[in-house]
């Protein structure tokens, strides 16, 4: 088993896209650990602002499975086979961490939007906040407190989810 965690966003029906996104990572997936959620503006384009949370759940799939999964649950949930990097989002699911796997190929991980977007880092420092980064090799809790809170503005949405 490998522990793993994903970012999970969504700017089109967020609420309702986030709730089913859950409710198939935990279909497949034991033991959820969500972080609370997130409203952050949109990065990159212009467009109505995100619903992100992390999700962290261990896993047999090795990381070419698992982001076939991943793919097939977005498409499930209307992410378009063509989307843009930057562009609206019904689902959006990002491998952030698979164990302390380093690679660049077929995903990148640990994923470089760990460290320079607020509605990635914090809900990871959040849920992991002890866990060291395998290439900084600091804790999220500590690049947390050191990241410049001023670049991104986020707001913590309630939000209940029973799986």
């Amino acid at each position: 088993m490998v522990q793993v965690y994903l970012s999970i966003g969504s700017n089109i029906d967020r609420e309702s896209n986030l709730r089913s996104g859950l409710t198939a990572l935990a279909e497949l997936f034991d033991d959820l650990t969500l972080s609370s959620l997130f409203e952050s503006e949109a990065v990159g384009f212009d467009g109505s602002p995100f619903y992100n949370m992390v999700v962290g759940f261990q896993t047999t799939q090795n990381i070419e499975q698992l982001s076939k999964t991943l793919r097939e649950i977005e498409f499930k949930f209307g992410r378009e086979l063509n989307a843009k990097k930057f562009s609206p989002r019904t689902l959006d699911l990002d491998i952030l961490l698979y164990g302390d796997l380093i690679q660049t190929e077929p995903v990148q991980l640990p994923r470089d939007e760990i460290t320079f977007n607020a509605f990635v880092l914090w809900p990871l420092a959040e849920i992991a906040p002890q866990q060291v980064h395998p290439v900084l090799k600091k804790t999220y809790q500590s690049l947390w407190q050191s990241y410049d809170k001023e670049t991104q503005h986020l707001q913590i949405i309630p939000f209940n989810w029973q799986g």
